[in-house]
């Protein structure tokens, strides 16, 4: 609670408590919308203005305008003073000593928002620091401008710099700077970029003009001045670019000058953005940096439709370039659009050499359409549905949010939709893995939370606010840029456009027998065999030791579990053998590391978990405590940004398509490792047969909560203890220098966890624990109560689908 903010909401509910329309704020001494929204009632009102309401508009900014600006001495209404007042303690400015004086402290803090905003101060003295009505509407709004958690510094200076060129211009409205990319910040560019291409009447929207316009705005190598910088920044804003799901990517910088740098990033994001890489601004790239359908006329290979695919459908989309198109599994009672996949239709799109992709939508139009229970329901009849089409084992199904989701709508009810999705298939043993269909901030956040496989963007809808204002996710796999309607002789038809990236490629058959994993459980199979035909050593262990050999082998490995045999090496390699590096999960569909993987395992089975529940070893350094030592780096080298180490993992830990040392593969990775070595070690399995227990014979559906109840004990404070031990712990060498390697050789962090107070470190430990929670809370939502109430709606789901796969040829 801050004082000064509760002397605000007092002051105002006191004072206008009896005027029409007055909405009260909570008088709780927290800073926020209500309190904002009932001065600017109370304003209203000072201004003549009645009955009020809770919104800043036009009629109040006209009525500031003819008062003009407000500054030192000024002689008018002393309550609209004191709301300036109020409204500045508000958001962190001293604004008076006393209230109703727009005296020399109000000035200095008028001057010192004025700067961080990026403005002049307006003089020295008493001089400067006037409120202008476009100010006035900043003093009482909830933008911030100073640097918050999770902003950069590099994208504060660039609003600073729009504020400060454009402020005084008609159409540009001064934002933020906390140094955090938002709609209001492109928005900002966008205008500012219209100013500088000479628009008469600049408006924030990507419009016909200014499309026009950019056509003519070529650059390159060598180029300089404002269109630079404005194309700079638009890359910062999309900067950094991903290069998988957790890497770091490739960041860029702002500048004026398009230099050999520059030119290098550009031609990274056009290659993930699927453009031509000519390393320039050309206009699609400028259009692919503004706006989420980027060039809607850009050639694309993929397409998505409501309508039935048929013969002479399909010749034209392999006439026109199509490779695959998206088709509807399902079309909710009460639907006149048809829009399910047709009895036969599959045959008809692989026997054109077309691939599909399949999308699963109940309504999925308005905020009441997304419950836990209803994704729950919807994955269970996407399955059997899917199931009935004879969809292999593994195929993505997108689940659609077609509306303009809010960032309050994604996390109250879009993310717990998922969940549930999530949950409902993993109930029918994870056959489908589930991906995301929406805007960028909504395929961003579900994948985050709920571990989507891939993002189908709606692009086209690029004035949606989940559109603007947020990079393309990492995991995309289509994106939608346009609909239009397709004249094929007498056929008429509508399409959309959907740009690909190859990450999904869709599927070109039913009905295969083969899992994502089995692969590498064949690979495992002939390894294991010749390691029994080596005749020495534990053959379970030699197959560990020579996946990790090339990558995790010698040096501190050798410290830290023992060296590999190298003799079976080049026993396996003279048999035909080689590393085999990847190879897909069942369960997520993400790209699992087979040689981190075995790493791990080779560590926990060498050095099993210590009879001291509390206490740990080099066997956790190989698994999680590694990769939780490297994290620690990470956010050392973030606490600019990220001060609070419980939000920096909140925000970065196994976390998918966010750029971290401790991915969300790599979590999977570690329980997964600890799960093999106890099958192996304390249950007497081989290792091909607990590789297959957990890949194929769903012993990975309930990894997270096995692994948390196995190595943490299931409970949160030994969870917490490991963690603490694991950052600090003094007694075990190979612990300890574990910490100084990973720490401050590689990490190049000085400060070791031990060095912080506990104040510092807790909360950091707290997030891990946290997030191992996150991921058992998710797979306890498939409990048996929700077995219980859904067993019917099953049955008939599966009655369903078998009537369906009785029709024609079982839909392909």
């Amino acid at each position: 609670m801050d004082e000064k903010v509760l002397d605000a909401q007092k002051w105002v509910n006191a004072t206008y408590a009896s005027v029409s329309g007055y909405k009260a704020c909570p008088e709780d001494g927290r800073t926020g919308w209500s309190t904002m929204n009932s001065l600017i009632m109370g304003l209203q009102h000072e201004l003549g203005i009645s009955p009020v309401v809770a919104s800043f508009g036009p009629g109040t900014m006209a009525k500031l305008q003819a008062i003009g600006d407000i500054g030192f001495g000024w002689s008018g209404n002393s309550n609209i003073v004191r709301i300036i007042q109020h409204g500045l303690f508000c958001k962190g400015y001293w604004g008076a000593n006393g209230y109703g004086e727009y005296g020399a402290v109000t000035t200095e803090a008028v001057k010192a928002m004025r700067v961080d905003m990026g403005l002049p101060d307006g003089g020295t003295g008493t001089a400067g620091g006037q409120t202008t009505p476009a100010l006035f509407k900043c003093v009482l709004n909830m933008d911030a401008y100073v640097r918050v958690a999770g902003g950069t510094d590099e994208i504060r200076a660039i609003q600073r710099w729009l504020n400060g060129r454009y402020w005084q211009k008609s159409a540009f409205s001064v934002g933020p700077c906390d140094g955090i990319y938002s709609r209001d910040v492109q928005k900002a560019l966008m205008t500012g970029l219209q100013y500088e291409l000479g628009l008469a009447a600049p408006n924030g929207n990507f419009g016909p003009a200014t499309q026009a316009a950019l056509r003519t705005k070529n650059l390159g190598l060598g180029d300089s001045g404002v269109l630079v910088e404005m194309f700079s920044a638009a890359c910062v804003f999309n900067s950094p670019v991903p290069s998988g799901t957790s890497n770091p990517g490739t960041p860029t910088t702002w500048r004026n000058t398009f230099n050999a740098t520059l030119v290098e990033w550009v031609r990274i994001f056009q290659r993930f953005s699927k453009l031509p890489d000519s390393g320039r601004a050309d206009y699609q790239t400028w259009a692919q940096l503004l706006v989420s359908m980027g060039d809607a006329d850009r050639a694309a290979t993929g397409s998505d439709t409501r309508f039935e695919i048929t013969a002479s459908r399909a010749k034209y989309l392999r006439d026109n370039l199509y490779e695959v198109v998206g088709r509807y599994l399902y079309d909710p009672p009460g639907s006149t659009l048809d829009k399910e996949i047709k009895p036969g239709e599959l045959a008809t799109i692989f026997g054109a050499g077309l691939k599909v992709f399949p999308i699963y939508q109940d309504n999925a139009r308005q905020l009441s359409d997304f419950t836990y229970s209803a994704g729950y329901q919807h994955a269970l009849n996407a399955h059997s549905l899917a199931g009935g089409y004879g969809f292999n084992r593994g195929t993505t199904i997108y689940f659609a949010v077609d509306y303009d989701a809010t960032q309050e709508e994604i996390d109250s009810a879009i993310v717990p939709y998922f969940h549930g999705v999530a949950a409902g298939l993993a109930y029918n043993g994870k056959r489908y893995i589930h991906g995301v269909y929406g805007s960028r901030n909504v395929c961003t956040n579900v994948t985050k939370q709920t571990g989507a496989r891939y993002s189908f963007v709606s692009g086209m809808s690029w004035g949606f606010s989940g559109n603007l204002g947020f990079p393309i996710p990492a995991n995309w796999s289509f994106n939608q840029i346009k609909e239009f309607k397709v004249t094929n002789g007498s056929d008429v038809f509508d399409l959309d456009r959907d740009v690909v990236s190859g990450a999904d490629p869709g599927q070109n058959s039913v009905n295969k027998a083969a899992g994502p994993a089995d692969g590498f459980i064949d690979y495992l199979a002939r390894l294991l065999a010749i390691a029994k035909e080596y005749g020495k050593g534990n053959a379970n262990q030699l197959v560990m030791e020579y996946v990790r050999h090339k990558s995790y082998g010698g040096g501190d490995w050798d410290f830290l579990i023992g060296e590999y045999d190298g003799e079976f090496v080049n026993f396996a390699n003279g048999k035909g053998m080689s590393v085999m590096e990847g190879f897909k999960d069942p369960y997520t569909g993400y790209e699992l590391g087979a040689e981190h993987l075995m790493a791990s395992t080779n560590g926990h089975f060498v050095a099993w978990k210590p009879s001291n529940p509390r206490s740990v070893n080099e066997g956790d350094v190989a698994g999680w405590g590694g990769d939780l030592m490297t994290f620690y780096a990470d956010w050392r080298h973030a606490t600019d940004a990220y001060p609070s180490g419980h939000a920096f993992a909140m925000a970065k830990l196994a976390k998918v398509g966010v750029a971290s040392s401790f991915g969300f593969n790599d979590l999977i990775e570690d329980a997964d490792a600890w799960l093999l070595a106890d099958a192996i070690r304390n249950n007497g399995k081989d290792i091909v047969t607990a590789v297959t227990d957990l890949y194929n014979g769903g012993g990975g559906l309930r990894r997270f909560q096995r692994y948390w109840a196995g190595r943490f004990n299931g409970n949160t404070a030994d969870a917490k203890f490991l963690a603490h031990n694991i950052l600090t712990a003094a007694d075990d060498k190979e612990v300890v220098l574990a910490q100084l390697g990973l720490i401050t050789y590689r990490g190049g962090i000085k400060t070791l966890p031990a060095m912080l107070s506990y104040d510092e470190l807790e909360p950091f430990e707290q997030g891990f624990v946290d997030t191992l929670l996150a991921r058992t809370g998710q797979e306890s939502l498939m409990a048996a109560t929700y077995r219980k109430n859904h067993d019917t709606y099953l049955r008939a789901a599966r009655s369903r689908a078998a009537a369906r796969g009785a029709a024609g040829d079982k839909k392909g």
